[in-house]
């Protein structure tokens, strides 16, 4: 009896429909997961108006957007972000007593060569920059993205012929 129950399942599975439904669907043809490099990533150039914006928060978004995480087409190991002019940054924000009591340290690469200084400081420019930097990839990928990152203080830029596009955000 066993052996009759063992051929009923098998002349079910085993019939030429089963196998031709299962012939036609073929995962890896029908599901392909598409990574960029380096000469299919579309690249755009946005401005950014600093004017009021909180550093921290402006920073961490524009990390973002120079990283290319805001695309579906987010490839980890390849530089497929925009790049970001940043405008007015002398009317950057920093909450709480930050500007008077925040210190950055750095190192001349000296014995005793450890040098600090306050944020109120140091150059607008570079307070955005190396927050920025600090949020990026600490490796040769992070140091090319860093590249994508223009900075400035004024209103004025050199790249006009670029034609970016304006992006705000909301604090």
């Amino acid at each position: 009896m066993d052996i009759l129950l063992y051929e009923k399942i098998f002349t079910i599975f085993a019939t030429p429909k089963r196998n031709q439904a299962l012939r036609k669907v073929n995962p890896l043809s029908t599901y392909k997961t598409i990574s960029v490099n380096k000469a299919t990533a579309t690249k755009c150039w946005y401005v950014v108006d600093a004017d009021g914006q909180t550093l921290g928060r402006m920073s961490s978004q524009i990390a973002m957007i120079i990283r290319g995480k805001n695309k579906p087409s987010f490839t980890p190991h390849v530089d497929c972000g925009d790049n970001v002019i940043v405008l007015n940054a002398e009317k950057i924000v920093l909450t709480g007593m930050k500007m008077e009591n925040k210190e950055y340290l750095r190192h001349t690469g000296y014995p005793g060569g450890q040098r600090s200084s306050l944020a109120k400081n140091v150059r607008p420019e570079k307070l955005i920059e190396m927050a920025i930097k600090g949020m990026l990839p600490k490796n040769r990928l992070g140091r090319k993205l860093f590249h994508n990152l223009f900075v400035y203080e004024g209103t004025e830029h050199p790249h006009v012929a670029q034609q970016p596009k304006e992006l705000k955000f909301d604090n």
